[in-house]
């Protein structure tokens, strides 16, 4: 870190930033002001147009937030509110012994109102570059906060099953008798018309059980990030997390904010990055919840790399017995790769390999696209 400030000084700058554009209306979370500090770290703090570029670059997320941004950063740093004219300002340095100045530009470039002019600043920090094949466990801090926001932006279309109620159809492969009768009573001589029905379709339920001990570390922060997206495109989702105990977490996802349904969900689950029993913890979901009708013709995914410590027998008799409760069950493993045909040679996955239906990944971005547009089919 540079001379004239410690390192908890500038953190404390550096948050006390975020928390101001927080109070001015910009949607900044805490896993951006992370970021924020993170990437400040890589550059120069003592250097403002380092911190402008890494907030910029961090805490931003829409065009038109840019100019709000501007003025704060001019405010918090400088001291001063924008000027009146185009002159950009210069800035004092964050803390005593630290100097920078640094040229904040009017516009972006290739905008509509720029002329394609070069920017102000001699350095600019680039964007992240996301490659949707890249590996959970490989992604800096960066990617990955950038492969969360992505993943907000996922459409899921569950799975849907067939009702024994049913509904008028022209191609239906049912008559309608009783609507031809009332027909051929009112007509009276009119020739009759056919009326067809079809079965109705409603969204088939769906639980997410997934596995956040120590084996699961590189993927369970964005499986979950994954659960809170589809909890908000589809309310028939229920979400458990387990480790050497399970832990029923829906209702902590019900946030409009995903920082703060992450913050509450991690204080919840007690036991992340413990060790893992899932037969254990599918026995308890089957007396707690599945045996209740919450599995009842549901599609349960199993988010797990199958690095079982409890009893290879345990969990065959567990999923065995889910198997009987729920319609389909899909096992989601980091350690998959391209081909899903054969599963990991894990005791935990040859323990419940007869009764797992379908075998997806979730090691990287496009897996989990993937699996979210297959939903409907697999399911």
């Amino acid at each position: 870190m540079p001379e004239g400030g410690s390192t908890p000084e500038i953190v404390e700058r550096l948050v006390g930033f975020g928390h101001a554009l927080r109070h001015e209306g910009l949607p900044v979370g805490s896993d951006d002001v992370v970021m924020f500090c993170s990437a400040v770290s890589e550059l120069t703090p003592s250097d403002l147009e380092d911190v402008y570029w890494s907030g910029r670059s961090t805490l931003v997320h829409r065009r038109d937030h840019l100019p709000l941004y501007d003025e704060v950063f001019r405010r918090y740093f400088g001291g001063h509110a924008a000027p009146a004219g185009p002159g950009p300002p210069a800035f004092e340095p964050i803390t005593p012994g630290l100097s920078g100045t640094l040229n904040v530009p009017d516009s972006e470039p290739g905008s509509g109102d720029s002329d394609d002019r070069p920017m102000v600043l001699g350095r600019q920090a680039s964007g992240v570059e996301i490659r949707r094949d890249k590996r959970f466990a490989e992604c800096t801090t960066a990617e990955l906060a950038a492969l969360r926001r992505i993943m907000a932006q996922v459409r899921l279309e569950p799975p849907r099953r067939r009702t024994r109620r049913r509904r008028s159809d022209p191609s239906g492969a049912r008559l309608d008798i009783r609507r031809m009768a009332r027909d051929a009573m009112r007509l009276s001589h009119a020739a009759p018309v056919l009326h067809r029905l079809t079965r109705r379709e409603q969204p088939r339920p769906l639980v997410l059980i997934l596995d956040v001990s120590g084996s699961m570390a590189d993927y369970s922060r964005n499986l979950l990030q994954f659960a809170y997206s589809m909890r908000r495109a589809a309310q028939k989702v229920e979400v458990f997390c387990f480790g050497t105990r399970l832990t029923r977490i829906t209702a902590t996802l019900d946030r409009r904010n995903p920082d703060d349904a992450m913050k509450l969900a991690a204080a919840r689950v007690l036991d992340w990055d413990g060790g893992t029993q899932i037969g254990d913890s599918l026995n308890t979901f089957i007396r707690r919840w599945g045996r209740k009708g919450l599995s009842r013709g549901a599609t349960v995914v199993i988010c797990s790399d199958g690095l079982d410590r409890g009893e290879p027998a345990a969990l065959a008799a567990a999923m065995e017995r889910l198997s009987r409760l729920c319609h389909r069950i899909i096992w989601m493993n980091p350690l998959v790769g391209d081909s899903t045909d054969t599963p990991p040679a894990t005791l935990g996955m040859m323990a419940a390999g007869p009764f797992i239906d379908s075998l997806a990944s979730g090691r990287d971005l496009a897996s989990l696209e993937s699996f979210a547009a297959d939903l409907a089919q697999i399911g």
